[in-house]
């Protein structure tokens, strides 16, 4: 079959960019993609045929070491496609699921049994410690694998998998309430659907985005943004909550000094490229809070799929075919995307 392979870590080369990691070497396409063999299910798993895979900026923290991962290895952990073959599991051949970030988790720890599967000491994730969805096949535990509608293309749901419900999670975890003040930091894969999911549940929110780009500007608005604008221009009005999704440290406390008192930010983040520098006067007394988000459970995944199947969310995407690959990691990284990139492997 065709995988996209990762052999060695290495920093995505970008024109006109400075270099951040000089120890690394430099690549312009870190992916090659090959011919490898189909993977065998064992007990307890399924083989799946690949009909997309979303392209996540962790994949971008993965390559460039910011995410430590088993090489050489196959990325992608926002899988849409067919069950063809299963062992030891009865229904879901011919069935058509999604695989999320959330691999396998031990069940027996503390955080398991708590119900804190994505804090689990075991944690096994999807195209970091397991092979998965740059490839025509992969594998998964049926345990973590979730039926989707059939009527709505591939490339459109792959973003839910990931941008979706590690977004859900973060949404979940501000705690908000109709008629606050949200800003969002960042518009990219995520950001755009749960401005959805925000305007969706609470109509009288005020929703501000802060983006560098016109173009993720101009999409927020039509996503239902009351205010849209750079970075280092103030809202109309303090912030209840914010919402992190860049990648970088510099927007902690650009945030936290636009969050009123009692506020709280939430940050949908595995990794950040820079520093994050607070001060505990300006950033964090009045009771400000920040809060990161780890991973996510299998709930996350359950619950924000059936919030897609009974409300809706317009995933805005731009497929790439596998071949492609680098060219949709390039892109993303230089924040050249609208919306979700996404593999359209089938």
């Amino acid at each position: 079959m065709k995988a996209g392979v990762v052999h060695e870590n290495a920093e995505i080369f970008i024109e006109g960019s400075d270099r951040r990691y000089p120890s690394l070497p430099l690549k312009e396409d870190p992916v090659e993609v090959t011919e490898v063999p189909i993977p065998a299910p064992q007990k307890g798993q399924v083989l799946i045929e690949v009909e997309a895979c979303g392209v996540c900026y962790t994949d971008i923290d993965i390559i460039e070491g910011r995410v430590r991962c088993k090489l050489p290895l196959i990325p992608g952990h926002q899988i849409v496609g067919k069950v063809l073959e299963s062992v030891g599991v009865d229904g879901l051949v011919g069935e058509r699921v999604g695989v999320a970030w959330i691999g396998h988790t031990c069940g027996t720890c503390e955080y398991c049994r708590r119900g804190l599967e994505n804090l689990c000491q075991s944690f096994k994730a999807t195209g970091c410690d397991l092979d998965r969805g740059y490839a025509e096949y992969t594998v998964a535990y049926a345990d973590y694998v979730y039926t989707l509608p059939r009527g709505v293309e591939a490339v459109r749901l792959a973003p839910l998998m990931c941008a979706g419900s590690v977004g859900f999670r973060a949404y979940r975890l501000l705690g908000m309430y109709d008629g606050a003040r949200v800003g969002l930091f960042g518009f990219g894969s995520s950001a755009h659907i749960v401005i959805q999911v925000i305007r969706k549940l609470h109509p009288s929110t005020e929703i501000y985005v802060f983006t560098r780009s016109e173009h993720h500007r101009d999409l927020a608005k039509r996503l239902g943004a009351d205010w849209a604008g750079p970075p280092s221009e103030d809202p109309p009005k303090k912030l209840n909550f914010a919402l992190d999704f860049t990648p970088v440290g510099e927007t902690i406390p650009r945030a936290m000094e636009l969050i009123d008192r009692g506020g709280r930010l939430v940050i949908n983040a595995i990794r950040k490229q820079t520093p994050v520098v607070l001060d505990y006067a300006t950033h964090l007394w009045q009771e400000k809070e920040i809060k990161s988000v780890a991973n996510v459970t299998r709930e996350d995944v359950k619950s924000f799929i059936n919030f897609y199947t009974t409300h809706g969310v317009d995933t805005h995407v731009q497929e790439y075919r596998l071949e492609k690959v680098n060219k949709a990691l390039r892109d993303l990284k230089a924040a050249k995307t609208i919306g979700a990139p996404v593999l359209k492997i089938k």
